[in-house]
């Protein structure tokens, strides 16, 4: 049975512009500077600020565009050019000052060429005396090496990709007896198939004495129980002293398990430049925060677009084609205001959030010392600048501050909290950093157990279970007692 029905709802959307404006305050600085650019190219009405213009308009229209109709409607009735003029001499722009942090250093950074990986081995295996076939089977194990120098897939199944790719038909045998020749390359243990054989590759390399021998020896037949630091088990197998283990363990802990990594410009990946969008320094024992000079570019109307409304406020008479043509610098104008206020509001919102993070972990700031940081959250943020915590969670993932300690993302600083044994909230940080001191200063040859570590914090004050010291020495990236452990 159909029935209609009259109701009442209250919604609350956001309109296109704020949703690109929270775009705009996630982004770090170089991707807002490749936005600026991208704005800048698409709206010809908008300029930067090194291309100074004689003419400034103050205010824009705020009327919703309207259909062009030629017949009972004139321009007029659709934008007032004289909103989009002034009559100032000097445009506004000239005399705003920018308070922002200097930014002298070049913008441009230049980056080495240098060679990928695949092609220094590639160089080497032209010093090579080899068939034909080898040389075309060894270029196509080259290209299998990952960034890392190992080569990951089954000869098995390099032989057949050989035979339906290269077109070369041949045997695993005579593939792997290219391979060898491959892991003569340098840098030792490139090519290899797994970390066992990478280091048994670079151990062959070396002077042979006893405890390149041994080192050998462990890599070969005991390598599970090497890998897993079972050390009684091996001196026990291996009727070893501790002292010819501790050698031969030196041997080994002096290798290089991604032999890969070594090659300059690995695989000709750009670097990852690290701009910081806040600046703090001391200044008199007093924090001084700074924004970032390139988040605040200075930008404002063209100058031809202009001198365009001029030209026709100016004309007696006006064509459609003219008229048209106003229509479309209205649009161009409007967006261009809208993006110099989003901004604007960037800035603003990004300097207020900023200063409060400061203000709330002012001790931090002032010692560098982690254990004075306070436990704070997100809401804690958005409560005192009256903002939402989406906001605050923008700004805070992916933006980083230069501080007299280093540079610091800015979500390091936000922390969950607990009560100690004094009934003081204190931030997680803390704690994970007394954890890390703790395994810092523990005696390796008795390393200490999650149990133990957990009874120590709790002497300390900070009364936590087991499982929690085993998920703070996680993501401290720490591993268990038994693989600390050394002789």
């Amino acid at each position: 049975m159909l029935k209609q029905s009259l109701s009442f709802k209250l919604s609350q959307k956001l309109s296109p512009q704020q949703i690109q404006l929270m775009k705009l305050i996630q982004l770090p600085t170089q991707e807002f500077e490749q936005r600026v650019k991208s704005e800048l190219e698409e709206n010809p009405a908008l300029d930067s600020g090194n291309e100074k213009s004689e003419d400034e308009y103050d205010e824009f229209s705020n009327q919703d565009d309207q259909d062009y109709d030629n017949d009972s409607e004139t321009i007029e009735a659709d934008i007032n050019v004289d909103d989009y003029l002034s009559d100032d001499d000097i445009p506004e722009y000239r005399t705003q000052a920018n308070n922002y942090s200097a930014d002298d250093e070049d913008r441009n950074i230049p980056y080495a060429a240098g060679k990928s990986f695949t092609q220094t081995l590639n160089e080497q295996l032209d010093t090579l005396r080899l068939t034909e076939e080898q040389e075309a089977i060894a270029e196509f194990l080259v290209g299998s090496i990952d960034e890392s120098g190992y080569i990951r897939r089954s000869l098995e199944d390099i032989t057949d990709d050989l035979a339906f790719t290269s077109n070369i038909f041949t045997e695993v045998a005579v593939v792997e007896k290219v391979l060898k020749i491959v892991q003569t390359l340098d840098p030792a243990g490139v090519g290899a198939r797994d970390l066992r054989e990478c280091l048994l590759i670079q151990l062959s390399r070396k002077r042979k004495n006893d405890s390149t021998e041994l080192a050998i020896k462990l890599i070969r037949d005991s390598f599970d129980a090497f890998s897993k630091k079972h050390y009684a088990k091996i001196v026990s197998k291996y009727n070893l002293e501790e002292d010819e283990l501790r050698d031969a363990i030196d041997e080994i802990a002096h290798l290089n398990p991604k032999p890969g990594g070594s090659i300059s410009g690995g695989n000709l990946r750009a670097v990852e430049q690290v701009i910081p969008d806040f600046n703090i320094r001391i200044k008199d024992g007093v924090l001084e925060l700074t924004l970032n000079g390139r988040n605040a570019p200075e930008l404002h109307v063209s100058k031809d677009y202009s001198n365009m409304l001029k030209g026709y406020k100016e004309a007696k008479e006006k064509s459609k084609s003219q008229k048209d043509a106003v229509m479309f610098i209205k649009q161009k104008l409007d967006g261009a205001k809208w993006f110099i206020e989003a901004i604007k509001q960037r800035q603003e919102t990004l300097f207020v959030t900023m200063s409060s993070i400061m203000n709330y972990q002012e001790e931090y700031f002032l010692t560098g010392d982690e254990r004075n940081l306070r436990p704070m959250i997100l809401k804690d943020i958005a409560d005192e600048i009256g903002m939402d915590v989406s906001t605050v969670s923008r700004v805070a993932n992916s933006k980083y501050v230069d501080t007299p300690y280093g540079t610091k993302l800015i979500k390091e600083f936000f922390s969950e909290s607990m009560t100690n044994t004094d009934g003081e909230e204190v931030s997680t940080r803390e704690i994970k950093k007394i954890l890390e001191t703790v395994i810092g200063d523990e005696i390796k040859r008795k390393p200490l157990t999650d149990q133990r570590l957990a009874e120590i914090l709790k002497e300390k004050g900070y009364p936590i279970a087991r499982r929690t010291v085993a998920k703070y020495r996680e993501q401290l990236d720490i591993p268990v007692a038994r693989l600390r452990k050394e002789i």
